[in-house]
């Protein structure tokens, strides 16, 4: 892949088929996808216009980037504001592209794969290690796992996740909660509170393939709770969890 970077924006094409869909149709479907970071943490999907099914109407409303120029916003089957365009962009590679708003579409896929909260960053790594590191959580100081079988999970730029077998946690002291929340590499979140502490604990019952190695297993907030690793306290990191 050839990178390019333009001020604050970096820009790659990716070779991989993207598709967004409205209301059961097609809106955008191009295997000549530029993936764009307007911000640091993950990318962006820009289609070529020649790619783009559903014709965006323009609303006469604009939107101001210092790195991209001046957007021009579109309604897109009657949704307002749903995609935007950089017609006189001073970075050339965007000008004849068309970006849509992650949550005005319904569904977005990278080929047959549905992909969910944001576009994937090709740099984002997950693994997911099997150990038997001894790892025991306190919450209030009082135990509530204790695990010689834990699997670890590895994220670019997050700290060490330990995903605990059930029953080698108390799941008597965790309340469920009705919190749910979806991640683009491991899927569908469920959640648990502890000693009246909301959303502590998680658990994908059916993660997506990359991270299958977790299904069904709950883990904790580092950042919330203490957690030894062969009897060492973790230094609680600091992340946007915290």
């Amino acid at each position: 892949m050839e990178q390019t970077t333009r001020g604050r924006v970096r820009i790659e094409p990716t070779a991989k088929r993207v598709r967004a869909f409205l209301g059961g149709k097609v809106v955008a479907d191009s295997g000549r996808v530029l993936l764009v970071w307007e911000v640091p943490y993950y990318p962006t999907y820009y289609f070529p216009r020649q790619d783009v099914a559903a014709e965006p109407t323009p609303n006469g409303r604009t939107r101001h980037s210092p790195s991209r120029g001046e957007a021009v916003l579109y309604d897109v089957r009657g949704v307002a504001d749903a995609a935007l365009a950089y017609p006189d962009s001073p970075i050339e590679e965007l000008r004849d592209r068309v970006r849509f708003e992650w949550e005005a579409m319904d569904s977005w896929f990278e080929e047959d794969e549905e992909v969910y909260v944001h576009a994937r960053d090709p740099y984002t790594r997950v693994d997911v290690l099997p150990s038997s590191r001894h790892v025991r959580v306190e919450v209030d100081g009082v135990t509530v796992a204790d695990s010689r079988s834990p699997r670890i999970l590895f994220e670019t730029g997050l700290p060490p996740r330990y995903y605990l077998p059930k029953t080698d946690v108390r799941m008597d002291l965790l309340a469920p909660t009705d919190t749910v929340t979806r991640c683009p590499y491991k899927g569908q979140a469920e959640y648990w509170s502890v000693n009246g502490r909301p959303d502590l604990v998680w658990s994908y019952r059916t993660p997506l393939e990359e991270s299958r190695r977790i299904a069904g297993l709950v883990s904790f907030y580092n950042e919330k709770v203490d957690i030894y690793v062969d009897d060492v306290l973790q230094e609680r990191p600091k992340s946007k969890f915290a």
